[in-house]
């Protein structure tokens, strides 16, 4: 039975009187000597994910601006710009914060937000990074220009059209000309381009059924292209798309750039989609988990539970193990997961300490319940990468 508490050291604070946490694991451990539950991220897989988009969209002259609210962290953000990214989206204003204090200077805020607090701090980033942000309605737009004016910075400001998505975004020609009038209006503000991003379409199991509806979007997006463009309004920008739809929205001739996340890590429910020829991504995030009970006959229970993983997507999937079977991941409660063994009357006694790898069903959410990435090559743990921006929801 593996042990890895034995390559640990539970370090007692001596001026604090206290027991240390012991950290989860240590460059060079094993998988087995990894503490559980614990986040991993396959280099391998993970890189050539990153590679694959940059070098799909390249060749047809579209940009990558990844989504960091799928991964909030500042390494896998650079690996993204080494590759060729010309900065990031984040979807709150806070998720932004540890990106700009580290450096990357070119941050899309991908959706809306109001109040005097969240202004002022889109301002002082402003003052570090070129940042654009989206609006649907012009009251959005007169705090974030007058702001920007005092504080003598200038944001690029994209009006957000609903091309499908049924959630925000504006639905007519007459108010995305408000929004650029309103922009306009302000010495601190600029009109950046359009955000188009269909979030439901990323999620369309078939992929004729996907395609056929990332073109209706991006025809929507067109049309108000055309709009602008009649009336003599360059736009700029076109972005949207995501890790479901990048391969037809890069062809389309329409998105400037894509917004994709979640091909970093190839989630249970993207990997569930109908992919062809070379545009299924590689497993490359996994929930590690220990074997802890194996007191009932036809089951076994591991240590990842709902505090360990989201679920919204659907239970985790069983990805692999020393032994041989496949267990079948049943139900979750706070601190348990129980997986189905083979047969009714199997005895899984053999399974008690044994190291499992879950595939989460939803990458964001499981993400934000971690500080870090163990991150692994060949089965030996290569690094631990922090989380910066979980929990920065505001």
């Amino acid at each position: 039975m593996p042990d890895s508490v034995n390559t640990m050291s539970i370090a007692v604070n001596a001026a604090a009187g206290g027991i240390a946490v012991p950290p989860v694991a240590r460059v060079g451990d094993s998988l087995a000597q990894v503490a559980t539950p614990a986040l991993l991220l396959d280099l391998d897989a993970f890189e050539a994910n990153v590679e694959r988009m940059a070098s799909a969209a390249a060749a047809r002259g579209v940009a990558v601006r990844p989504h960091a609210k799928a991964h909030k962290s500042v390494s896998i953000a650079r690996a993204q710009l080494a590759a060729g990214a010309v900065g990031i989206c984040c979807q709150k204003v806070t998720e932004a914060i540890p990106f700009v204090n580290a450096g990357v200077g070119n941050i899309h805020i991908s959706n809306e937000f109001v109040g005097e607090a969240r202004v002022a701090l889109a301002v002082a980033m402003a003052s570090r990074v070129a940042l654009s942000v989206c609006v649907d309605d012009v009251r959005q737009v007169g705090p974030l220009g007058k702001a920007a004016e005092r504080a003598g910075v200038r944001i690029a400001v994209l009006p957000e059209v609903d091309v499908g998505q049924g959630r925000c975004g504006v639905d007519s020609t007459d108010a995305v000309a408000q929004l650029v009038d309103a922009i306009d209006h302000y010495e601190g503000l600029r009109f950046g381009g359009l955000q188009a991003y269909h979030g439901s379409a990323q999620h369309v199991e078939s992929w004729d059924k996907r395609r056929d509806t990332a073109r209706l979007a991006a025809d929507r997006a067109s049309a108000y292209v055309r709009f602008l463009e009649a009336r003599g309004i360059a736009c700029p920008v076109v972005t949207g798309g995501g890790t479901g739809t990048a391969e037809f929205d890069i062809e389309s001739g329409v998105y400037t750039e894509i917004q994709p996340g979640s091909y970093v890590f190839l989630d249970g429910h993207y990997g569930a989609l109908e992919w062809r020829d070379d545009w299924r991504f590689r497993h490359g995030l996994f929930l590690a988990s220990t074997v802890m009970s194996t007191a009932r006959k036809g089951i076994v229970v591991c240590d990842a539970g709902l505090k360990s993983v989201a679920t919204d997507s659907g239970l985790p999937g069983f990805w692999s193990s020393q032994q041989a079977g496949k267990p079948h991941y049943r139900t979750a409660s706070d601190e348990h997961g129980v997986l189905e063994l083979a047969s009714p009357g199997e005895d899984g006694a053999a399974w008690l300490g044994e190291p499992i790898l879950l595939v989460p069903g939803h990458c964001d959410p499981t993400v934000n319940l971690y500080d870090r990435y163990v991150t692994v090559r060949h089965g030996r743990v290569e690094g631990l990468w922090p989380i910066e921006a979980r929990g920065l929801s505001q």
